[in-house]
């Protein structure tokens, strides 16, 4: 079974904050933004399992309250004209 792609995931708060997420829980962007609009959809948490917040932390799981969550950039390389908003 093939290595998931490592994401980076930019969550935009109601507050304004930014949290960027290092994620290897999906296959690529496509598959990410599924799973969030799925979540988004039955108003739930988003979980990821292989996560890390800070890039030199090991992966651990991180839990995301959507209700809380103004948008989302999904992509796999940095910088602000990359990847895919929901």
């Amino acid at each position: 079974m093939p290595e998931n792609t490592s994401l980076i995931m930019l969550f935009r708060l109601m507050s304004g904050e930014e949290i960027t997420v290092l994620c290897k829980d999906f296959g690529g962007e496509r598959q990410a933004l599924e799973a969030i609009a799925h979540a988004l959809d039955e108003q739930r948490s988003l979980v990821l399992t292989r996560a890390k917040v800070d890039p030199d932390a090991d992966e651990h799981g991180v839990v995301f309250n959507l209700a809380n969550v103004v948008s989302v950039r999904v992509s796999t390389t940095e910088g602000t004209a990359a990847g895919q908003y929901l």
